[in-house]
């Protein structure tokens, strides 16, 4: 993974007001600037807000994307967007790390037996699992790998807290296979799952594109399974 860094983060044309954003306590009650616990109106204004803000994603970038087009969609004002979010990316922000709460899901799959039948089915779901999961969230998860790559501290973090459990189940995968002298001694655990990881991601996110060129979804899935399979334990 990258090593998180402080940069200049994207830009909005939305000004940022002076309300701060809403806070989520420890024990995870969304509260507002002033302490107050948000109601259940206010709760429900916050989700449509949310969800329009991932539709809108789907439409366009997030720099032609406006305070304004999100309350105007919602059925809300500014005001009422602002009570919730400082701007636009936080909004986005909210979005990405609702979806990386998926990924301990993920996590548990690649945990348990990859030997034999086992292997060859746990493989498939993984992956299968891996496109259900960037095919629920393709805007957001797309924006978040952008604006890592641009250098947003702040996504750039989220990626890495979100992909590194991913990245430690693989390579411990990887290492009992060694141990058990069933895998390439020679393998770096880490650079294997890291490896891995960045196919899985990448095939997830533009899987679409690639049927449009003659590679099926089963083709994908199939296919991607079993260099998963090899990588993790040897086998052929």
């Amino acid at each position: 993974m990258v090593a998180s860094r402080r940069v200049k983060p994207i830009r909005s044309d939305d000004a940022d007001p002076p309300a701060a954003p809403v806070r989520r306590e420890a024990e995870g009650v969304l509260r507002d600037q002033g302490g107050r616990a948000l109601g259940r109106r206010a709760l429900k204004t916050r989700t449509r807000l949310l969800e329009v803000t991932e539709e809108l994603l789907g439409r366009r970038p997030l720099r032609e994307i406006s305070v304004a087009d999100i309350a105007r969609s919602a059925g809300t004002s500014p005001a009422s967007f602002y009570q919730y979010f400082k701007n636009v990316e936080e909004a986005a922000l909210e979005l990405a790390e609702r979806a990386s709460e998926e990924l301990p899901a993920l996590v548990a799959r690649i945990d348990g037996s990859w030997e034999g039948d086992d292997g060859a089915a746990r493989a498939r779901d993984l992956v299968e699992a891996f496109l259900a999961h960037w095919d629920a969230h393709r805007a957001v998860l797309r924006l978040r790998n952008l604006a890592s790559e641009e250098g947003d501290a702040r996504f750039l973090d989220l990626r890495a807290r979100s992909m590194v459990p991913v990245l430690d189940a693989l390579a411990q995968r990887v290492a009992e296979a060694q141990a058990s002298g069933h895998n390439d001694p020679a393998l770096h655990p880490r650079a294997a799952a890291a490896a891995m990881a960045a196919s899985l991601e990448l095939l997830a996110s533009y899987h679409s594109e690639l049927e449009l060129i003659g590679i099926t979804r089963e083709d994908l899935v199939s296919t991607t399974a079993r260099i998963l399979l090899r990588t993790i334990t040897g086998n052929r």
